[in-house]
């Protein structure tokens, strides 16, 4: 006679509890209860005595199953015996296990679950919420009045990404607690500090709290006009997590909270966009341009998670485009250079921004789609990554060319931009 033992294993060293079904001669049993008892197993499959075994022989026309956890027997047949082998992931189930490499491992132990909340060893995410006030920046520097210097738009842009760092952090934690329930049962996110109990709801918070406290310093070394500008993002940054819940298009969300910054660079440097009817329809052109390509990048990124999104109930664009993923792909990338153009027409740029920040927009969003695997975890991945310095890098370039010709005055043109955008 079989036992299917159900077996609860939970040493001091793991984090997590994991269940098991492994398939054990009768005579075993009494040795595994025992073990069980003791907290854990020194081994995944107790051998039986060959002396014992034949004195524990019982008669029985169907084999039975015992659940430790449950104390009941249940029939099983010979065959499903040999058909439910435990697998490796069931005995060695993946573990959280500290850094040991990094700036994470560089880091006091207490501090490593807050780093890794706010995916400090993970700026992808940094990056792409400061790229937009980036861009805001150099397309607005130009037509400031006077045209912005150097080191002007070097402070502002270094400001930019000390607030785009902690309030992606401040981000990252809403979202983790959000999903504190979801995380767990999709792989890539089960292992995150709050899912995995490193963190709880209770220091979670007042660490969010910090961070808002940090990013509204950092906020208020703009110029007044700034605050006003950016506080309604908050909203946003709240609300996104949610949109996973009843869209299908929650990428859509996110790219309205991380494009926020295409508006503010240019009160930064003391353009008002409600007395500039052209600053403020760049602006607008900007930001829809950055959403069409948080859409992108972030499709991508989904592709990661698709299969347990599935599983798990969670709502993605990349379910959602599953059939035609490349086409829709390309279509959001041409509304994005398109808007890109629109952005440059209403300030009456230069052929640089044209040819550098449109054609680069469009070359490497190109490029990044042809190539992609999107069957493939690693790749989506590092295609997400690559993004933000391929597509990110080659915008950011034309707009620093655009703002160098303007500034040294290279086509004599500055009193004709100036007039362009009402200064």
């Amino acid at each position: 006679m079989w036992i299917k033992a159900v077996v609860r294993v939970n040493p001091p060293s793991w984090e997590g509890v994991h269940v098991s079904t492994t398939i054990i001669p009768y005579t075993s049993f009494h040795t595994l209860q025992a073990a069980t008892r003791r907290g854990w197993m020194s081994s995944n499959r107790l051998s039986p005595s060959p002396s014992r075994s034949r004195t524990a022989q019982v008669e029985s026309k169907q084999p039975l199953a015992y659940s430790l956890q449950s104390r009941r027997w249940t029939a099983t047949s010979p065959s499903q015996a040999e058909a439910t082998p435990s697998t490796p992931n069931d005995i060695h189930p993946e573990v959280y296990r500290p850094p040991t490499t990094g700036l994470l491992a560089r880091l006091p132990p207490s501090w490593i679950p807050y780093a890794e909340l706010i995916r400090l060893d993970k700026p992808a995410g940094t990056y792409y919420l400061y790229l937009p006030c980036l861009f805001s920046t150099l397309l607005a520097a130009p037509f400031a009045t006077p045209i912005a210097s150097p080191f002007t738009v070097l402070y502002t842009s270094t400001l930019f990404f000390a607030g785009a760092l902690i309030m992606r952090g401040a981000g990252c934690t809403v979202n983790d607690l959000w999903d504190r329930n979801l995380d767990p049962h999709v792989a890539r996110t089960r292992l995150r500090p709050i899912a995995r109990g490193a963190i709880s709801i209770q220091q979670a918070i007042p660490f969010l709290g910090a961070q808002l406290f940090a990013g509204l310093a950092v906020l208020l070394q703009f110029p007044t006009a700034c605050f006003f500008y950016a506080t309604p993002s908050l909203l946003l940054v709240t609300l996104y997590p949610l949109a996973k819940r009843v869209t299908n298009y929650p990428q859509f969300v996110l790219g309205l909270t991380f494009s926020w910054g295409a508006f503010v660079g240019f009160p930064a440097l003391g353009i008002d966009l409600l007395t500039n009817t052209p600053a403020l329809i760049s602006a607008a052109s900007l930001y829809g341009s950055c959403i069409a390509w948080t859409l992108i990048y972030d499709m991508i990124y989904a592709y990661q998670d698709i299969k347990d999104d599935a599983k798990a109930g969670i709502k993605s664009i990349a379910l959602a485009q599953q059939a035609n993923a490349k086409a829709f792909l390309a279509a959001v990338s041409a509304v994005q250079v398109t808007l890109l153009v629109g952005a440059g027409a209403s300030l009456g740029v230069g052929p640089i921004y044209y040819f550098l920040t449109c054609g680069g927009a469009a070359a490497t969003l190109e490029h990044n789609i042809r190539e992609v695997n999107l069957e493939s975890v690693e790749d989506c991945a590092a295609w997400f990554r690559r993004g933000a310095w391929i597509t990110g890098g080659a915008i950011s370039f034309g707009l620093f060319m655009e703002y160098v010709v303007q500034y040294l005055d290279i086509l004599g043109d500055q009193g004709k931009h100036s007039k362009a955008v009402g200064s």
